[in-house]
């Protein structure tokens, strides 16, 4: 009984001692360098130019390139039949979206208008238009990437909305 006792008793001086972390700011934020502005114009060109090649293996009918722009963590705000689903990893998001890729021409394009990196230099926002194949824009595209490795940029996240006119709305 003194035994069950004392193994009840370090345990809940064990749950004690356990500190919770109130700070709003999680330690590897507080401890990140701010980039520079030539560094931060660098990874946003970076990141631009990713945009731009992983826009291109639409183009040049390439599902396994754009694959290889994906990370393993990537969510995608696509879904069967227009559901909305996130899919979730590169296989998800390629196996709905080679589609896209069957036809001899790509049935729309993008292009980046505006990227911005944080000052940790880990993550980037880009945003653009989307065109149909004749070239009328029908979408506005936002994408989070992730600096994986340096220089290397892969989608981790990627929501399309519907593009409405500004005289329109």
């Amino acid at each position: 009984m003194r035994a069950l006792f004392a193994v009840g008793l370090t345990i809940a001086l064990s749950a004690c001692a356990i500190s919770v972390n109130t700070d709003p700011q999680p330690a590897q934020l507080k401890s990140s360098r701010s980039v520079t502005p030539a560094e931060r114009a660098l990874l946003e060109k970076q990141v631009a130019d990713a945009e731009r090649a992983f826009a291109r293996t639409m183009a040049d009918r390439d599902l396994a390139a754009f694959e290889r722009f994906l990370s393993l963590e990537t969510v995608w705000k696509s879904g069967p039949d227009g559901e909305n689903k996130p899919l979730r990893g590169p296989k998800a998001v390629v196996g709905y979206w080679k589609r896209y890729f069957e036809t001899p021409t790509a049935p729309f394009s993008w292009e980046p208008a505006s990227v911005h990196v944080t000052d940790a230099a880990d993550l980037a926002i880009s945003a653009g238009p989307v065109y149909d194949a004749s070239g009328k824009r029908f979408a506005t595209y936002t994408s989070i990437w992730r600096q994986e490795s340096p220089g290397i940029w892969k989608v981790l996240f990627d929501w399309g909305s519907p593009w409405v006119e500004p005289s329109k709305r």
